[in-house]
């Protein structure tokens, strides 16, 4: 499957997500706390499911490149960045607290450019700045 496809299906099932996560907080009651720890919790049983005929290959991978994944997306994005969402979304409407979340492929890009050796050309400054000006229309009022 195409990248781009796959981005954009990720960015629907994120979008949908969030949803159905506001909606189960305010519904049950629960604290964000809660709301992400089972959301993490049933990843964690798909994810393993999927990823099982490919266990073995953690044993090549190497300590940095775990450590990379394990920080990076354990820590920073799959608790800290779980925990925050699910505050906000607990907090505000979806209509504000989506389009800011989703700014995270801005950071992604500047990570990228900054210490990935990315360039960044005029077409992706341009497009980085739409993004924004696009943010900044949704949400400030």
């Amino acid at each position: 499957m195409k990248p781009q496809l796959l981005a954009l299906l990720t960015a629907a099932a994120w979008g949908i997500g969030g949803y159905f996560e506001k909606k189960g907080l305010h519904m049950g009651g629960l604290s964000p706390q809660v709301g992400a720890a089972l959301r993490t919790a049933v990843a964690l049983l798909v994810l393993g499911a999927v990823a099982a005929p490919r266990w073995k290959s953690l044993a090549e991978a190497g300590p940095r490149a775990l450590s990379a994944i394990i920080l990076g997306g354990g820590v920073a994005a799959g608790a800290v960045g779980i925990l925050c969402f699910y505050a906000a979304i607990k907090g505000a409407p979806l209509t504000r607290v989506m389009p800011i979340a989703f700014t995270a492929p801005l950071f992604g890009a500047a990570m990228g450019i900054l210490f990935g050796g990315e360039t960044l050309t005029l077409r992706g400054a341009i497009g980085m700045l739409l993004t924004v000006v696009g943010i900044v229309l949704l949400t400030v009022e």
